[in-house]
């Protein structure tokens, strides 16, 4: 059995790793347990850098918290306005045992002004679509992703492919 520590207790993050993990690893068991750490960047990153900078802090620091495991998961959703709007994606970083690194990251899509407009005045993007949609903690459930697809494509769906990129080196070792 694979133990593997998630630096997030938010349980779509959660269930998002273990869902990546077992898809790629078809044959093997996981133990899967969620930590806080710090991810070293402002609670809404605010570019692809800085969001990518977090997923490696919170895989980093998991590391250091819980050194005797076999994999360590970092994700982190950010926001990044461009000329064609306020787009969001995720970053997911892997750390192995072994010190190797495999990177995914989400699909990207373009926010609603009226939710861009929030996160621009200082509210983080969960916060933002709360206030939108008269919601509570979505990004625990939904998120935006869900909340804006009507539930085609929720959260945790969002962050699994990002997992799974991620674990693409692990799965063909010999080629990384």
């Amino acid at each position: 059995m694979k133990t593997t520590v998630v630096a997030s207790q938010n349980p779509v993050k959660l269930k998002a790793s273990l869902l990546g993990f077992q898809r790629m690893f078809s044959g093997e068991q996981f133990d899967l347990r969620g930590v806080f750490v710090p991810s070293g960047v402002p609670d809404q990153p605010t570019s692809d850098a800085q969001t990518l900078e977090g997923a490696t802090h919170r895989a980093e620091r998991a590391s250091e918290l819980e050194p005797q495991v076999d994999f360590w998961v970092g994700i982190e959703g950010g926001i990044e306005d461009t000329a064609q709007g306020m787009e969001t994606f995720a970053w997911v970083v892997v750390k192995s045992n072994s010190g190797k690194i495999g990177q995914g990251k989400t699909g990207t899509f373009f926010l609603p002004e009226r939710i861009a407009e929030l996160v621009r005045q200082g509210k983080e993007l969960g916060e933002a679509d709360d206030i939108v949609f008269g919601r509570k903690n979505s990004k625990q459930e939904n998120g935006a992703v869900g909340l804006l697809t009507q539930n085609v494509i929720h959260r945790t769906d969002f962050y699994v492919i990002a997992v799974i990129l991620a674990l693409i080196p692990f799965k063909n070792e010999t080629l990384y």
